[in-house]
């Protein structure tokens, strides 16, 4: 599908007087990582990703016909919205939610036509490392789409997953890989049938019994607001010395991990997890300017896990995201004998010893359109 075949037209959105839409949307967590980016929303590279369960946003979108379009352009852009999140207005998420209200609305040009209230909330963390934005922009792509399911009764479920993961692309990178699960590929790659850098897609290809199920326990060592931003750490790639060169690691990456996925080879997947949680990480450090997003007790927690797998055999792994927190990865035949490490050697690293369980998930869920 080509960009075109996402634009909304004939449409009659005098036939919608308000309603609501509340989507519950997981985030997800990069096994190859996605790291720079080129107008508008497109990636250097592409990547895979497990969608998670208990990590998730939950957004509802109420929206009422706007009688006229008097509200000047200067406010909110023309669009005129409210911001909720956990309860409390935030004034601070609206340039973001503009900025995506502009980069979608050529494709669903009925934005200006309504009032929103956009209310949601996190399982998680906020703009600690764990995607929120991921879950939070996916969400509103998918309320979005919900409106426009209303105008094409006729919409297939295909078009509907492939176009809110187009529209979330469009408001994070990351979202649209969270519409679906368990496995997600986007940007498009040779070796991925039907992968594409517009929207992300299902894993293709039958994927080994070791990886149904897997877990993903998350450590939280810091909990705060991350030192630097995404968009800003996306933005340090595009004069990076070693950017090309990271780029083709990555491809690379993705052709050896699609392998690994169908013939379950563990300790290659370990191999192929952690180098590129570090590479990403590796980037931030080389980049001008540099960060280092890592904390003192993330690397005590990943130390902690290569000296437990050398002495046990387990095929427990790490990942990171642009964070201090450590995603800790095992299939489901481990759990008790990693939930057992896990709880005794190091949620001690964890800010107040907070951790998440949670597993690959199945997707986003529609829980209630009215």
């Amino acid at each position: 599908m080509i960009e075109a075949d996402f634009i909304l037209e004939n449409y009659n959105s005098n036939s919608i007087k308000s309603g609501n839409a509340t989507w519950k949307t997981p985030s997800n967590i990069a096994l190859v990582k996605y790291w720079g980016k080129r107008d508008p929303q497109l990636p250097e590279n592409a990547s895979v990703s497990f969608t998670l369960d208990a990590c998730f946003t939950l957004t509802t979108l109420k929206y009422t016909k706007r009688h006229s379009k008097l509200n000047s352009e200067s406010h909110n852009g023309g669009y005129n919205f409210e911001v909720y999140f956990e309860g409390k207005k935030k004034e601070d998420f609206k340039p973001k939610i503009e900025t995506f209200f502009k980069r979608v609305e050529q494709y669903i040009p009925f934005l200006k036509d309504f009032n929103f209230i956009i209310e949601s909330r996190n399982s998680f963390p906020h703009s600690s490392g764990i995607a929120s934005s991921a879950s939070g922009m996916s969400a509103l792509a998918l309320c979005l789409m919900s409106i426009e399911k209303e105008l094409n009764l006729k919409m297939t479920d295909e078009y509907f997953n492939k176009k809110a993961s187009f529209l979330a692309r469009l408001g994070s990178g990351s979202a649209c890989r969270s519409i679906e699960g368990e496995l997600i590929v986007w940007g498009s790659h040779k070796d991925i049938k039907g992968s594409s850098n517009l929207f992300g897609i299902k894993y293709p290809n039958k994927v080994h019994d070791n990886f149904k199920n897997y877990h993903d326990t998350i450590l939280l060592v810091d909990e705060g607001e991350k030192q630097v931003s995404s968009t800003v750490g996306h933005k340090l790639m595009h004069k990076h010395p070693f950017a090309a060169q990271r780029f083709k690691q990555a491809n690379d990456n993705v052709s050896k991990l699609s392998e690994i996925l169908q013939n379950g080879e563990l300790k290659q997947f370990i191999a192929i997890v952690e180098s590129e949680a570090l590479s990403l990480h590796a980037m931030m450090m080389t980049s001008n300017p540099y960060f280092i997003l890592m904390k003192p007790n993330t690397l005590k927690i990943i130390n902690k896990i290569w000296e437990f797998r050398a002495s046990t055999n387990s095929n427990i792994c790490f990942t990171l995201d642009a964070g201090a927190n450590v995603h800790i990865l095992f299939p489901e035949i481990e759990k008790e004998e990693v939930n057992n490490f896990i709880t005794s050697e190091l949620i001690q690293y964890c800010q107040e010893n907070h951790y998440i369980c949670d597993r690959v998930g199945i997707g986003a869920k529609l829980v209630s359109n009215n």
